[in-house]
């Protein structure tokens, strides 16, 4: 992932600390608390990680098993696949038969780029239904949607967001990330924005990238967090953000979250199984989970 990308430079100088809650989320937390225990999901963006080969996947694995060995892994992936392409039923259940060894797995495909980037919501009624009649085909491994709208989309489109958000199926969840910056920059976008998802009962998704820091809004319009995390190839840096999520998770869990999904991303992918793995580890330890671990080739004798 290149957004919000810096510089090795620029990597020290910037200010990691997670701005506080706002009200919004404040009071979507404590509407929301019934003591019920907190669903915990970690994973990846992508199978296809060659790179990973010797790590995670034996070395001779093939590109059309990546899939059947990501699984062993992880409990759920952030499915960009469908970014680029609208996969029919047919695939989609192929895709589900490889996760039959991880019952409890989470495919949480991304929208169409027709949709959000090329027709920017309008129109898209026809290719939306189809993105949904084969994304249905997950069943029971189907997690959230991710809804991305481009870095061009301004609060100007807001009517055709709204209206498009509107009139979504409404039995299967949907988080959406917002790119421009004037959506963060001005308290009336921003709180039109944000209310508006919370009275459609939609996530906003959290992107913590180094070079935006203002994508780092906390805000959450249900009590649900879907999270993607931006490492820098394992930067001391990379540990001391996870801790402080870690942290703040353990918050809302104490107010009222009742789920949390984090998504693992790299600007070099290679090292995206590590910073999970980290990951796994202090949540197992602070929130009371039992979440697997990627489980390392040669662990110790230190070869990956």
């Amino acid at each position: 992932m290149e957004f919000g990308r810096v510089t090795p430079a620029e990597l020290n100088e910037v200010d990691f600390t997670l701005p506080p809650d706002p009200e919004l989320t404040i009071k979507t937390l404590k509407a929301a608390k019934n003591g019920q225990p907190l669903q915990v999901h970690v994973g990846c963006a992508k199978w296809g990680r060659k790179e990973w080969l010797g790590k995670i996947y034996p070395l001779k694995t093939k590109e059309a098993s990546f899939l059947d060995e990501y699984v062993k892994h992880f409990d759920c992936i952030e499915l960009n696949a469908t970014f680029y392409n609208i996969y029919g039923p047919e695939t989609i259940a192929k895709w589900k038969d490889k996760a039959a060894t991880n019952p409890g797995f989470k495919f949480c495909p991304k929208f169409a780029q027709n949709i959000t980037h090329i027709r920017r919501l309008k129109n898209a009624e026809e290719i939306t239904t189809k993105y949904y009649e084969g994304i249905m085909a997950f069943g029971d491994n189907l997690g959230p949607l991710f809804l991305q709208v481009g870095d061009n989309f301004t609060p100007k489109s807001f009517p055709d967001l709204k209206a498009y958000l509107e009139n979504l199926p409404k039995d299967v969840p949907v988080f959406l990330e917002l790119r421009h910056k004037e959506w963060f920059a001005s308290p009336e976008f921003r709180d039109q924005i944000f209310n508006q998802l919370h009275q459609l009962n939609i996530g906003a998704v959290i992107t913590d990238a180094s070079g935006r820091r203002d994508v780092v809004h906390m805000e959450l319009p249900t009590p649900h967090a879907f999270i993607r995390f931006v490492g820098n190839s394992l930067h001391p840096t990379d540990y001391a953000r996870i801790d402080e999520w870690v942290e703040r998770i353990k918050q809302w869990q104490q107010m009222g979250l009742q789920s949390v999904w984090f998504f693992m991303h790299q600007h070099d992918e290679r090292y995206s199984p590590e910073l999970a793995d980290y990951t796994v580890e202090q949540m197992n330890k602070h929130l009371g989970t039992h979440l697997l671990r990627p489980q390392f080739i040669d662990r110790d004798k230190g070869l990956f």
